[in-house]
């Protein structure tokens, strides 16, 4: 093993780095890496969302109902002879009051008009802001494998059309078995 003392005069300057620090950095970046990766690689493919017990809403008319799903594998929707059911990459398909077809642009516009119409039917915001009761909600029914980016853009649209409440629409189960 060598030590370099500096040799060579006084007047030179050292110009070897100092690894030490380095490699400590370095160690420490290594294990947050280790501990991070595989929180970071999870996936939420397998949630699948629960089943639970549907009690009876008193639901208003003004209620705006969407249902959401996805074309199958073959690309044919809901209602068409020879649908399969939904496909995680199939494309997103928007009911509006669970059965006029509608595609985002669509959405936005009937939802808005529709809100609008309320509103004004109530006497204004100010008589719905009186009585909150009164202001209509959006109940989304999702299939069980339409994708995450067709009900999230189902809830983006309806809330750009100025509902403030979004709920979900959930299976009734049989309690009896």
């Amino acid at each position: 093993m060598a030590i370099s003392t500096g040799g060579g005069g006084a007047d030179t300057p050292m110009s070897d780095i100092n690894t030490t620090p380095l490699v400590d950095v370095m160690l420490v970046l290594l294990i947050i890496f280790l501990i991070a990766v595989p929180v970071a690689i999870q996936t939420i493919e397998k949630l699948r969302i629960p089943v639970i017990p549907a009690v009876e809403s008193k639901d208003k008319v003004e209620n705006l109902l969407l249902t959401v799903s996805t074309t199958d594998d073959g690309g044919r929707s809901a209602g068409e002879p020879g649908f399969t059911g939904a496909s995680r990459g199939g494309e997103c398909r928007i009911y509006f009051n669970n059965i006029t077809p509608v595609s985002s642009a669509e959405l936005r516009d009937k939802a808005f008009k529709r809100l609008d119409a309320i509103v004004k039917r109530a006497g204004g915001p100010q008589a719905l802001m009186a009585n909150p009761e009164m202001i209509p909600q959006v109940h989304i029914r999702g299939d069980v494998n339409a994708p995450w980016r067709c009900v999230a853009g189902a809830i983006y649209n309806v809330q750009i059309s100025g509902y403030p409440t979004v709920g979900f629409i959930t299976n009734p189960i049989d309690p009896n078995g």
